[in-house]
């Protein structure tokens, strides 16, 4: 039997998630079954099994790949010893909320925010977006240090404090964004700004 390329592997388990990801944004992961995600990739039972063997190892790869976006960008950010001022820092996150939030076919975001309630009672949902949601954090907590080192935030705080803080602004711009639908990123931003002074 030939070898399937391992382009093919990926791609099909892309075409997985991407149908995941549509379905659990419409509708959430409780009321998305395995079925739904089956009709919905075009794919066979079989086929989508090969992959992923539970819905929950779907939600993993989901949260895993939505949130590797946000971490690869801020890798830029912090590349070869750039010290970022605090407000570009959620600037940056900020445009990486929109343009993920605005990319078709679906808005991912969505599924971003549902992660959070279902790590709330399921282990594994909760390791991997802790996880990632933790380094996230971390990239803020570095923004913070080399801010500190600049003068741009006091020396005497605790920069893990601080960080936390800072990525508080990305969550709340990411849930208003949701919820509420009326906040202007530019507008936010330049608030953000004025309140870091």
């Amino acid at each position: 039997m030939p070898r399937v390329p391992e382009a093919h592997l990926a791609a099909r388990r892309d075409q997985i998630i991407d149908a995941a990801t549509a379905r659990f944004a419409a509708n959430g992961f409780q009321a998305t079954g395995m079925a739904d995600v089956i009709a919905a990739s075009g794919l066979s039972a079989g086929a989508v099994y090969r992959y992923f063997r539970s819905k929950d190892e779907l939600i993993e790869a989901i949260v895993d790949r939505v949130l590797g976006r946000a971490a690869d960008r801020f890798e830029q950010l912090l590349e070869e010893g750039h010290a970022p001022d605090p407000a570009e820092a959620v600037a940056a996150a900020v445009d990486l909320i929109v343009s993920v939030g605005e990319a078709a076919p679906v808005d991912t975001t969505r599924v971003a925010v549902q992660a959070w309630a279902e790590a709330l009672r399921n282990p594994a949902v909760a390791a991997v977006a802790g996880g990632a949601y933790g380094t996230m954090r971390g990239y803020f907590v570095e923004v913070a240090r080399r801010a500190q080192q600049t003068g741009r935030l006091p020396a005497d705080a605790d920069p893990a404090q601080l960080g936390a803080a800072l990525f508080s602004f990305v969550l709340g711009f990411l849930l208003q964004r949701l919820l509420l639908g009326d906040v202007d990123p530019g507008g936010y931003v330049e608030s953000v700004r004025r309140l870091l002074g």
